[in-house]
């Protein structure tokens, strides 16, 4: 008995890519929204920008959609132009929908939420654990122009809503923009092609502070728990695996696992200064190794040789040369019903292995 039609907005990305095949496992009729066609078994493409109203209408005309689950966003040069592009893609998707067939719409932001945006990470200060009833941080976000549209338009056409807030999402995808563990594979891949310690690129303060992580499955889990559970609507909720770790051993455990000599951010920064003119991250380490990947690529048979499809070494900076403790409080997911987790070091080398077998990395 099929469960429900979703469209699944962002259908290739790291989020919407495991949710549609979780989705499709599950028994529903699935619609997968984006660019670039995806070509999941099960999943039904379609193809449409979003920050086009016309081509988003045409590709959505009659399609009989109940659940809409939101897993995509767009990076522009500034949190400004951030909140007018992705609040435009989301009232672009609402328009074009038939709002008399939709019972539920599952917004995913993140941490941010807590953090501030891009250009003030941190301004927040926001004291752990995260707890979902924090208010928003003062300036534009544009996580907050997303749950806006998402409540007006739930308010105008009668239909529940969820928000999801993960935090550093682990799971497999090619091309995405938000996608750490990809990226650290990849780097570890280079380390070790190349002779050079694993070494931590981001402050002191992450390498020895608490922090928690969501797999990909988790998070689908919890969207379809929270979009066909009654009492669990119209409400915000935090996910993560439900462990902490501290990346000072969690790096040590990945290195050991790509048989790597690991090293601590003092050795990049002998003096332990979180100072960013002194640190070494990715981005600039990186700078330069597309060759070197090429090269990694035909020796090994790998079916991506351009590393900027793997890698984003940006947002994996931003990650972990935070200066300050984030850990996420799950109390209301699990008080709300939902129990599931994750041993975050499992799902790491989970994704390292498929990576492995589908010939991504050596």
């Amino acid at each position: 008995m099929r469960k429900g039609t979703a469209l699944v907005v962002g259908a290739t990305g790291i989020t919407g890519g495991n949710l549609a095949a979780y989705l499709v496992a599950s028994g529903w009729t699935v619609y997968g929204l984006s660019r670039r066609a995806t070509e999941q078994s099960g999943v039904i493409p379609v193809t449409a920008d979003l920050l086009d109203e016309a081509a988003t209408a045409q590709a959505l005309a009659g399609l009989p959609i109940t659940h809409v689950f939101y897993c995509t966003w767009i990076r522009r040069d500034n949190e400004k132009a951030n909140v007018e592009a992705n609040s435009q893609m989301m009232r672009n998707l609402f328009a074009a929908l038939d709002s008399d067939n939709l019972d539920h719409a599952s917004l995913v932001t993140g941490t941010k939420q807590y953090l501030g945006s891009f250009e003030a990470y941190g301004s927040g200060r926001i004291e752990t654990p995260f707890r979902e009833s924090e208010p928003r941080v003062p300036g534009d976000n544009f996580y907050y122009a997303l749950e806006d549209v998402l409540f007006d338009a739930a308010e105008r056409h009668g239909f529940a809503w969820n928000v999801h807030r993960p935090h550093t999402v682990i799971g497999y995808a090619r091309g995405n923009a938000m996608n750490m563990g990809t990226t650290i594979a990849v780097y570890a891949s280079i380390c070790k092609e190349t002779g050079q310690p694993f070494v931590f690129p981001g402050s002191q303060i992450q390498w020895n502070a608490l922090t928690d992580m969501t797999d990909a499955l988790v998070l689908a889990r919890q969207m379809e728990w929270a979009a066909t559970t009654p009492g669990a609507a119209n409400q915000a909720f935090n996910t993560v695996n439900g462990d902490v770790f501290r990346w000072r051993r969690m790096w040590r455990e990945i290195g050991e696992y790509f048989g790597l000599e690991v090293q601590g951010p003092e050795v990049q920064r002998p003096e332990a200064s979180d100072d960013p003119d002194t640190m070494q991250p990715l981005e600039v380490q990186m700078a330069g190794i597309e060759s070197t990947w090429r090269e990694m690529a035909e020796k090994h048979g790998l079916v991506e040789p351009d590393v900027a499809k793997l890698a984003s070494w940006w947002h994996t900076d931003a990650d972990l040369g935070r200066d300050q403790e984030c850990v996420n409080d799950t109390t209301k997911s699990r008080d709300f019903g939902f129990d599931h987790f994750r041993e975050t070091r499992a799902a790491f080398f989970d994704l390292f292995a498929r990576l492995r077998a589908e010939k991504i990395i050596p």
